[in-house]
């Protein structure tokens, strides 16, 4: 079940500051700390500690909502979704990896998909926390007749079939992991290196800092890129690529 979510609303307008204000308090699972109408002043409150989500303008006087986000870059950082009228800021939200981007005017279904998403990721990172003393639920020594293991996704355990992975994709703190005949990847929290020491090798190679492959899927190389099945490609890093290249080489006939 979802604890409390601690959230600020920052925006220098009144009316969108108050309707988002609002917003968070019609929605269970937010708990509404503060709201600033500018930056400086929301930054100080964060920098106090405690705030987990910030629904936060772009575009205001003095500091903008890019720059504050640009400055709470970290491991703890809050959680961000940006409320703005200007969608030609979208693509620079999202290479800070905000959580969504909500295009003014926004209604309450748009606001709450917004916070469900945030909510889906706090706990994900929650349940790691509060499960880092215990034993890992995926031994990274497992049984060699194992050929499954279980992860958390989205308040489920979610099996997965170690054969049917394609690919492996990290993202910070989380992982992607895409499984044939299955459209959407599974986002977990794991690091890479730890899913890599679980997975068997040298059916799994790390080619990328950002990716592990099933070579079993690979249908080619085209220069710096691996060719998989699903029409996906992964890229090649220069530190894994010979390693790699052996690998392959040593299934060539």
């Amino acid at each position: 079940m979802t604890t409390t979510i601690n959230t600020i609303v920052v925006d220098d307008e009144p009316l969108a500051l108050d309707l988002v204000r609002s917003y968070v308090e019609q929605t269970p699972y937010l708990t509404l700390i503060d709201s600033f109408d500018n930056a400086k002043a929301a930054f100080e409150r964060i920098q106090q500690g405690g705030i987990d989500l910030i629904f936060l303008d772009i575009q205001m006087p003095g500091l903008s909502g890019l720059t504050l986000m640009k400055s709470l870059q970290g491991q703890n950082a809050p959680k961000v979704i940006f409320t703005t009228a200007f969608d030609k800021y979208a693509i620079d939200g999202f290479k800070l990896s905000a959580v969504d981007y909500l295009l003014k005017p926004f209604d309450f279904d748009e606001f709450l998909s917004a916070a469900a998403k945030a909510r889906n990721l706090i706990d994900l990172e929650r349940a790691a926390v509060n499960n880092a003393s215990a034993p890992q639920q995926v031994s990274s020594e497992p049984a060699q007749d194992e050929d499954y293991f279980f992860v958390k996704s989205e308040y489920k355990l979610v099996r997965i079939n170690i054969p049917e992975i394609i690919y492996i994709e990290g993202l910070k703190d989380y992982i992607k992991i895409y499984l044939e005949n299955q459209p959407k990847p599974v986002l977990t929290i794991y690091t890479m290196k730890d899913i890599e020491a679980r997975l068997p090798s040298p059916q799994f190679q790390r080619v990328h800092r950002s990716f592990i492959i099933n070579i079993y899927y690979v249908r080619g190389i085209d220069r710096n890129l691996i060719l998989l099945s699903d029409d996906a490609k992964v890229p090649m890093g220069d530190s894994y690529r010979q390693h790699f290249l052996d690998v392959i080489n040593n299934k060539t006939i």
